[in-house]
């Protein structure tokens, strides 16, 4: 189309014979605003898109439950959104993406710390300078710090979010997983690999499991699974996104 954003849907056979689905979503980076949007209730990214006229979106970061909040810090136009912070020996180390005029993926330490425009924390962080970083090192703390998740995120296939930056372009990338024989999912270091082979040289992992969601032209990509070979897969209710304009 003229707006020049491109969907790739692949599948992608793994080293152990398993194989996956890949949706890929290529957005201009020249012609690209991206933004990040906060949930004060919790939405099905989907329907909110289709509702609110946004097209391309995919869910952000992490969040907690009872009540409903961001994990890891959120700022709408520099102001701090509440949220339940990471743990202090990791949270300088956190990746997270950041939009001000240009968007950038780094580590919180390296960025002000009133940074302006929005930034939200994710992770861990899988390229840079071209080449993945997923070494089983944890320096973000996902493992040591996984009781704030449902599980360790850093271990075994499971369905995968993550956004990448290209040469010239914005990569929204998701995967199925939890279908016994039908996909298995991705680790973090072969979602960090697929991403490089999509031409990313800086990517992160974004909110994944049940909660991966991937929105294009309003409609929801791919088929997440909150359990193994659930019925009738639907999109999760989320408290933050990714929304391309």
């Amino acid at each position: 189309m003229s707006d020049g954003i491109e969907y790739e849907l692949t599948r992608v056979r793994l080293s152990d014979g398993w194989e996956t689905t890949v949706y890929l979503v290529r957005h201009p980076l020249a012609t690209t605003s991206p933004r990040v949007i906060w949930f004060p209730e919790p939405q099905r990214l989907d329907h909110w898109c289709a509702a609110h006229g946004h097209p391309e979106a995919i869910v952000a970061g992490f969040f907690m439950r009872d009540p409903y909040r961001p994990l890891g810090e959120v700022r709408i136009d520099g102001a701090a959104i509440d949220h339940e912070p990471v743990p202090s020996r990791w949270a300088a180390k956190r990746a997270c993406v950041h939009i001000d005029g240009g968007i950038r993926i780094a580590a919180r330490e390296d960025l002000d710390d009133d940074a302006a425009g929005d930034l939200l924390q994710a992770g861990p962080l899988l390229v840079s300078g071209g080449r993945s970083v997923v070494d089983g090192d944890d320096r973000e703390g996902f493992s040591a710090g996984s009781e704030q998740f449902d599980s360790d995120i850093t271990i075994e296939r499971h369905p995968r979010c993550a956004l990448g930056i290209g040469a010239t372009e914005l990569l929204a990338v998701c995967c199925d997983g939890r279908r016994s024989g039908v996909d298995g999912g991705l680790t973090l270091g072969e979602l960090a690999r697929l991403l490089i082979s999509f031409g990313a040289e800086e990517a992160i992992n974004l909110d994944g499991g049940g909660s991966a969601t991937l929105v294009h032209r309003k409609h929801l990509l791919n088929r997440p699974y909150s359990h193994q070979d659930q019925p009738a897969p639907e999109s999760r209710p989320v408290v933050t996104a990714l929304v391309f304009g």
